[in-house]
């Protein structure tokens, strides 16, 4: 699975504090081995984002995603707005 980046994740992950930015690293490594590994609580969403996919990179801190095919596009990383 190759996983690729959307801009928008990339504008999200830079204002991310360095400690967050490092326990998504650490998420980032396990969903690379096991996307529905229990401790990411991967789950799918409804509504406009139907299409997406959610994981959990701490309490408060989520990456959107999608799959495509055998690969992965992260779409955006923050708290609960990034739903939004």
């Amino acid at each position: 699975m190759k996983i690729y980046y959307h801009s928008q994740f990339f504008k999200s992950y830079k204002f991310l504090d360095g400690n967050i930015k490092r326990k998504a690293e650490i998420k980032e490594k396990i969903f690379r081995i096991n996307p529905f590994h229990p401790s990411l609580k991967t789950h799918k969403l409804s509504g406009k984002l139907k299409n997406q996919w959610s994981f959990s990179v701490d309490d408060k801190h989520r990456i959107l995603f999608e799959f495509d095919n055998d690969d992965v596009i992260f779409f955006d990383i923050g708290a609960h707005e990034i739903y939004k």
